[in-house]
């Protein structure tokens, strides 16, 4: 998530974030459009795609996990809820909770949040009940939980950088981190050395774990030991743009080993070997997507007030569904 209610809105968007996403209905939306840097962006996507809208009228759209079931999990950072998204764009709250942000499913597909506003790693069930999983690091509580994945490990690993600390809160951890949780509730620290943590996630084999910089715009990538550290840190790829066009925020992977990372004007699309591959330029700004459908072959974007979608000729690498 890249965007922030608390304080001073304005000056800490236009310093970071999606500026466009709170001016959506003063702004002409751009057009979606499939833009290749190079021809191995074609072997993912038809030149014919067409973006389908799933559903619209949200204030701030995040998260989306998909169900087997066929629908969409979705935090909805402005209305302060998790809402069930049908494919018909029907909606039904979940769970009404201050600025909920990333989230994803553990290997037995329990709903995972980053709650903002309790600045906590909770567990969500499908009646729409929590369980704090983790809420400190030694003795601190945790700034602002943003994205999370499930690990190679079944772990989960998460950001948490100080974008959206709730009113009258103090900063407690005096850096932004990414951290490890295991199911034994153990947190560990695995780097503090981004500046502004945000979108994460692993290569199918498990052993490359990459993480995105939204104030730096770029993507680092490490490898991950055996142990469950990080090591040799690099930057993967620079996501530039204009102010107001959007930071690297969220991400997913291919099967193939693909990265899609939003960023300005919609959704980077990066080889393995760190190759901008191209552009899906999106009406409106994303925030994060999920693979969807039977198949996984299906992107499901969550972009300022709308849910959009957009088949592939990829399939996705879904963590908490790998062996």
């Amino acid at each position: 998530m890249t965007k922030t209610k608390y304080g001073a809105v304005a000056a800490l968007i236009a310093g970071v974030c999606l500026a466009v996403s709170l001016g959506g209905a003063e702004k002409p939306q751009r057009e979606f459009a499939l833009q290749a840097n190079l021809d191995g962006f074609w072997s993912l996507f038809g030149r014919d795609a067409k973006l389908a809208t799933v559903a619209s009228g949200f204030g701030f759209t995040e998260g989306p996990v998909w169900d087997p079931e066929g629908f969409l999990y979705v935090s909805d950072e402005e209305a302060n809820k998790i809402l069930r998204v049908s494919m018909d764009g029907r909606k039904e709250e979940l769970l009404s909770l201050g600025d909920p942000d990333g989230n994803t499913y553990d290997r037995q597909q329990r709903l995972i949040d980053c709650a903002s506003v309790l600045r906590a790693i909770i567990r969500v069930d499908r009646q729409g009940k929590y369980e704090i999983l983790a809420e400190r690091f030694e003795g601190q509580r945790f700034n602002s939980p943003n994205d999370v994945v499930t690990g190679p490990d079944g772990a989960l690993y998460f950001t948490d950088p100080t974008l959206d600390l709730p009113a009258g809160q103090k900063q407690e951890l005096p850096f932004q981190g990414v951290f490890r949780l295991d199911a034994s509730g153990n947190v560990a620290l695995l780097t503090r050395e981004l500046s502004q943590p945000n979108g994460l996630g692993f290569s199918p084999d498990g052993r490359r774990f990459y993480v995105d910089d939204s104030k730096q715009r770029n993507i680092r990538v490490y490898d991950l030991t055996p142990e469950h550290t990080l090591t040799n840190g690099r930057i993967f790829g620079e996501e530039p743009g204009e102010k107001g066009e959007g930071v690297p925020d969220g991400m997913k992977l291919d099967q193939a080993g693909n990265l899609y990372v939003t960023g300005p004007k919609g959704i980077w699309v990066w080889d393995p070997a760190g190759h901008h591959l191209g552009t899906v330029v999106l009406p409106e700004q994303p925030a994060n997507l999920a693979w969807g459908q039977a198949d996984y072959g299906t992107l499901y974007i969550t972009a300022t007030t709308s849910i959009y979608r957009l088949r592939t000729r990829a399939h996705g690498f879904v963590p908490y569904l790998a062996k």
